[in-house]
């Protein structure tokens, strides 16, 4: 676990490798190793200084989550802590040089480690980064990151740095004063070894009062001050009180992590180092027990790991390789899912009804590759490059030869038949035909193909090219190895899939519309439409639910109603939503953003604001609902919706529920999920919530039998 070697000069070099794993992590069984290790070199008279390494291809990945997911004793952790800190000062402390080899990427407790270390080198290895990213996951660095840092950094730039989480590279790392040299790859080692050595001769020494030298971390010599000023500095109190007020903005006071991130710094810059991490272990062993990072490290690292490993692929199926695809559709769709594929290096066949429009859809691309030239993401014969493999045609036989070809046409059954039906006469036998389709039915739409088991779902949602979540839907015929092969192009672009079976809506549109329904549907009840949007923004989604309404097109899921009730019939449930979008289209002729007049009007060069004209057709009642109950509705509908969708096998898991509506629609992380909300809550209070808002509000909110069935049981959808 820890290869310990003390070489004829006195160098001891303490080298992570952890059996059985790609990369090193911090959990107790490796720290008590480090521990171990780390004491007896210290101890040692014949050591004149440690050297910490990896054996890995990077350095140490952070801690390790599986723990920290199960961690709920406080005591435990905080003993825990107390002894990581008491070993990092011990390093710090003892007078011998202690200087770290970052070979390659260093994250969360393992640049905590680093920073422990007096001297820090790292390899100038591109893929390498430095961060800590403990806030995405609602946690904050607990090693000693939130006082280490601000001390190197400065307050202002150690705030940004710690609360947005960011992964920066090395040399950026060494800008920022976290890495003091970057050496060629490979060279690390011997240059952390070389200034040891260094250090040990001046150690040698005898200084004044006859005592050897010793090697100290600023923070631990004489007239010590932060870079930049301290906390009560008027720039650090300015930083303080705007970053506050930032944050608020930001988060709407839903998650905790960067709260208290803040709330590190400054009270543990106004005091020594060893009270300043005192006190980052209370915040920290506070936020490791907190339901929101609990959820997001379900959520957002293992079900997000697990998406992306493609667990639900099926596993007898040979892995498919894609070189060529085909894009049926040049517009915004169509034309972000083809600079998506022209980015992982396929080839891709651009096909639209006219050239000038596939032309146009790879200019989309164009003006993205020129944006990121422009940023230095990317040189110029990279985006020349990408942009080569975009072939604009209006010619069938063109597709010739693709494995895949995606279909982003508009959503009519007949369109979409005729597209299918002279693909279909081009492309060879095992090439795979997927519609991008989000609201019809793919078993009704495979009818028109010749090859229903080649015929498959995939829903990207927009901008294509930035969204990372594609839904799969099966249809009645789909085989496993389009499955599989489907699986596979959703990882080769980069993308994080979810499988789901056919079913109107399949399950992001149809959960992420009642969130839009509900808000209309509080809209006629006579609820104002301002407290409706800000408790939407408030309960943690991107926007109000009348603004994401204007935002998709209120034309839209007016025509989408009116689809759903002519193929339903009597089975249809009419919502209030269909009756206000139906006003709003057919009668007001406000269609939203697009037209520049929905429930908010859009003026030129000027911010969107409220219609006036609400008030006449959507009369606000004189007794308004508080902030916490609109926002119940509006949260607790999505997820008895997605309960429905796995009783009825849309949804294979719960955890595919969470990860899709988290990269889906913007669920907010801190909830966990739909699902991570209902165990958050706990089943019995969920069912409790339910059954009261379906007898106020309507039978939408009827808690499932599943549901009553785990209530009774006291069980819940994760084990933690």
């Amino acid at each position: 676990m820890i290869n310990t070697n003390v070489d004829s000069e006195g160098i001891a070099t303490l080298e992570w490798d952890l059996p059985g794993r790609s990369q090193n992590v911090l959990n107790e069984q490796t720290m008590a190793a480090f521990a171990d290790a780390a004491q007896k070199a210290l101890a040692d008279p014949a050591v004149k200084g440690i050297l910490v390494a990896s054996a890995k291809a990077d350095f140490i990945a952070g801690g390790d989550l599986d723990m920290l997911l199960k961690a709920t004793d406080a005591q435990a952790m905080s003993d825990n802590l107390k002894q990581w800190h008491r070993l990092f000062r011990a390093l710090e402390t003892s007078g011998k040089p202690v200087a770290a080899a970052l070979n390659g990427t260093t994250l969360g407790g393992g640049l905590e480690l680093a920073l422990a270390c007096h001297y820090r080198v790292a390899s100038d290895n591109p893929k390498a980064r430095f961060g800590f990213p403990e806030v995405t996951l609602g946690l904050l660095p607990g090693a000693g990151g939130t006082q280490r840092a601000p001390r190197l950094m400065g307050i202002q730039a150690a705030l940004l740095f710690l609360t947005e989480g960011k992964r920066i590279k090395a040399a950026d790392a060494q800008k920022q004063g976290l890495i003091h040299s970057v050496v060629p790859a490979g060279t690390e080692r011997d240059a952390a070894r070389a200034w040891l050595l260094e250090q040990a001769t001046k150690n040698a020494v005898p200084g004044k009062d006859g005592k050897p030298g010793k090697t100290l971390q600023p923070w631990d010599q004489k007239g010590f001050r932060i870079p930049g000023g301290g906390v009560m500095t008027p720039s650090g109190m300015q930083t303080f009180m705007a970053g506050n007020a930032m944050l608020r903005e930001k988060t709407q006071g839903n998650y905790p992590a960067p709260k208290h991130i803040l709330s590190c710094v400054f009270e543990g810059l106004q005091t020594d180092i060893d009270t300043g991490l005192a006190i980052e272990t209370r915040y920290f062993v506070s936020l490791v027990r907190s339901p929101e990072a609990k959820n997001m490290i379900r959520s957002l690292f293992f079900a997000m790991q697990e998406a992306n490993k493609l667990a639900r692929r099926p596993q007898d199926v040979p892995t498919q390789k894609f070189t060529k695809i085909g894009m049926l559709g040049a517009g915004m769709m169509g034309a972000g899912i083809a600079h998506a594929a022209a980015t992982a290096g396929l080839e891709v066949v651009l096909l639209d009804s006219t050239l000038d429009n596939a032309e146009k859809g790879k200019a989309y691309s164009a003006k993205l590759l020129e944006k990121r030239v422009a940023k230095s993401q990317l040189p110029q014969d990279g985006a020349s490059a990408i942009l080569a493999r975009i072939h604009p045609t209006t010619d069938y036989p063109d597709l010739t030869g693709c494995e895949l070809v995606v279909e982003a046409v508009f959503e009519d059954r007949a369109l979409k038949a005729d597209v299918t039906k002279k693909t279909e006469a081009v492309i060879g036998k095992d090439a795979i035909f997927a519609s991008n389709t989000s609201t019809l039915p793919i078993t009704g739409l495979a009818e028109a193909s010749s090859r229903p088991a080649n015929f498959i779902g995939l829903h990207f949602f927009s901008p294509a090219e930035k969204m990372p979540l594609v839904e799969i839907i099966l249809g009645k015929q789909t085989s496993p190895a389009t499955l599989a092969r489907a699986m596979d192009f959703v990882r080769a672009i980069g993308k994080t899939p979810i499988v789901v079976n056919d079913a109107r809506g399949f399950y992001t549109s149809r959960v992420f519309g009642t969130y839009l329904s509900e808000g209309m549907a509080l809209l006629q009840e006579g609820v104002a439409p301002a407290l409706i949007d800000n408790a939407g923004r408030l309960a943690g989604m991107p926007v109000g639910p009348l603004a994401l309404a204007d935002e998709v097109s209120i034309e839209l899921v007016h025509k989408i109603a009116k689809q759903t009730k002519a193929d339903l019939g009597d089975r249809y449930a009419p919502r209030a939503a269909d009756q206000v979008a139906a006003l709003m289209a057919e009668k007001l002729g406000r269609f939203g953003k697009k037209s520049g007049h929905g429930f908010y009007d859009y003026p030129a060069g000027a911010k969107k604001h409220l219609w006036a004209g609400l008030a006449e057709h959507f009369p606000v009642k004189a007794e308004q609902p508080s902030l916490e109950q609109v926002i119940e509705r509006l949260i607790l509908i999505q997820s008895i919706e997605t309960v429905r969708c796995l009783d009825e096998g849309v949804l294979a898991s719960p955890q595919d529920a969470d990860v899709g509506a988290i990269l889906g629609w913007g669920y907010p992380p801190f909830r966990g999920g739909p699902i991570g909300q209902i165990h958050t809550m706990g089943t019995a209070n969920f069912v409790a919530a339910c059954d009261r808002l379906a007898e106020q509000c309507g039978e939408r909110f009827r808690p499932t039998e599943s549901l009553r069935k785990k209530a009774a049981e006291g069980s819940q959808f994760f084990p933690i």
